[in-house]
């Protein structure tokens, strides 16, 4: 079965397979795995380790499945690297790392762990054609993966959840649902025209602008209220000024640079919390 649809041979396969790996937006989930495990000094190097393999082959799962709906069933790509064979295979053998894993920490770990790990699959695999097509499953299908990678992480270190790690996945999904709003606006023509209901479809792209800049507020503001509730770190408070200076200038710009800003800026963000929660530079 051919698996490239550029080329023949293996190395035109694994390039077509290795093409699936997203490293932007592979980036803030497995980050997120490993800062969990940071929360709790990470206790044990093997079990981060599992977790992330986990977080990674759901994520990769999600990329093809994406690819594989848009450019075989919607036409909505010019192109695509792997064969509706090669899709199938890839994803196959994604969802059985998938599954390896995620049998490995229940019985390593315990069945809560594996309930914090599975849903990172089934977001990833459902997001398109099912889960895409709803302004509220659109929206929070990424974020939400990014929160639960947190817990999850944290959880198969401590065999828990705590207060901090809660409050760091809510202000994420918050924020980064805002930034998914904007992200999603850039396709707002073509989603209107196959009836693909996205909240810039739904509001507006005016209206849904302002919401998604009200989500990423809210996030924000959540930082230092968490630091003043002893919560967060102080020094944590830091990460809302430096996602703010990128937000404000993101917010003149078109949708599509606005994008580029605020992801990245998301990746400052994270850094930020994570350095803050790490090193704790105002704790005495």
């Amino acid at each position: 079965m051919a698996i490239a649809r550029h080329g023949s041979g293996p190395a035109a396969a694994v390039g077509a397979l290795t093409s699936q790996i997203h490293p932007v937006f592979m980036l803030p989930p497995l980050a997120s795995s490993l800062f969990g495990a940071l929360l709790t000094g990470v206790e044990s190097l093997p079990f981060a380790g599992l977790h992330v393999t986990a977080v990674f082959a759901g994520l990769y799962t999600a990329h093809v499945k994406d690819g594989y709906v848009d450019f075989y069933h919607r036409g909505e790509d010019d192109d695509h690297p792997l064969t509706a064979g090669g899709c199938c295979l890839a994803m196959a053998g994604s969802t059985v790392l998938f599954g390896t894993c995620l049998v490995a920490i229940w019985l390593l770990v315990g069945p809560w762990a594996a309930l914090l790990t599975a849903p990172g699959w089934a977001i990833g695999y459902f997001h398109a054609p099912q889960l895409d097509t709803n302004p509220v499953t659109a929206t929070v299908g990424y974020p939400s993966g990014i929160a639960l990678a947190l817990l999850g992480g944290y959880y198969v270190q401590a065999g828990t959840l705590s207060p901090v790690v809660v409050a760091f996945a809510g202000t994420f999904l918050v924020v980064l649902s805002g930034i998914k709003v904007i992200d999603d606006a850039q396709d707002y023509a073509y989603d209107r025209s196959i009836g693909k209901r996205t909240v810039a479809v739904v509001l507006g792209r005016e209206r849904a602008r302002r919401t998604a800049f009200a989500l990423m507020t809210l996030g924000l503001i959540a930082v230092p209220a968490f630091a003043a509730a002893a919560v967060f770190p102080p020094s944590a408070v830091a990460a809302p000024v430096v996602f703010g200076l990128v937000a404000l200038v993101a917010w003149r710009a078109d949708d599509t640079l606005a994008t580029m800003l605020l992801i990245r800026g998301s990746y400052l963000f994270l850094a930020t919390l994570i350095a803050a929660t790490w090193f704790r530079p105002l704790v005495a």
